[in-house]
């Protein structure tokens, strides 16, 4: 079980080192929403399962902070109404949760950051097309085939993994990065 561990660690070292090619793309998506935020628009994000959960978090690190003691980000996770969520399921479809909020909250000017590990999921990429129609900029982050969401969002962050677990620690490590550089940019 040893090695099993050594090799994992080994593996996500990997991947983690194939992230610095990503560098530019990576500041070009926090640049988009530093000039969203200081246009006094917001982030919504969305995502399913790991990707839900990593959607509120890089929401709570904007609004409350990542390091540094500053005013609140106006961020929403699109993943955490759960009546508005079960509703849009059960009474239009599970593909509409995100596209209904998309049309309900985002505005010219906003960005959505549409989070998928495999790029494919039907409601990110209903809500990464509803929101281009809207005026919304969009960032999507995937896994190493970008799926069919790469080919509509503005912006996609492809990490070098096609497993699951391996990309979303890819994605918070990216999350991160992004909220780091938001920061740094505005609240010199």
């Amino acid at each position: 079980m040893i090695s099993y561990l050594e090799t994992e660690f080994e593996t996500i070292s990997q991947n983690f080192q194939q992230l610095k090619v990503l560098s530019p793309i990576i500041y070009n998506a926090a640049e988009m929403c530093i000039e969203a935020f200081r246009n006094g628009n917001k982030v919504l994000f969305c995502g399913n399962g790991g990707s839900a959960a990593d959607s509120q978090h890089l929401a709570a690190e904007l609004v409350c902070k990542y390091k540094k003691e500053r005013t609140a980000l106006n961020a929403i996770a699109l993943v955490t109404n759960t009546s508005v969520l079960t509703a849009a399921a059960n009474d239009l479809a599970f593909d509409y949760i995100f596209e209904r909020q998309v049309e309900a909250l985002g505005k010219p000017g906003d960005v959505l950051f549409a989070i998928s590990t495999s790029g494919k999921s039907i409601n990110v990429i209903r809500a990464v097309e509803r929101a281009k129609e809207l005026g919304l900029k969009t960032i999507a982050m995937t896994g190493s085939t970008g799926g069919s969401v790469k080919y509509k969002a503005d912006i996609t962050i492809q990490t070098p993994s096609d497993i699951t677990n391996n990309i979303q620690e890819m994605h918070i490590a990216i999350g991160h990065l992004i909220c780091d550089i938001i920061e740094k940019e505005m609240f010199k």
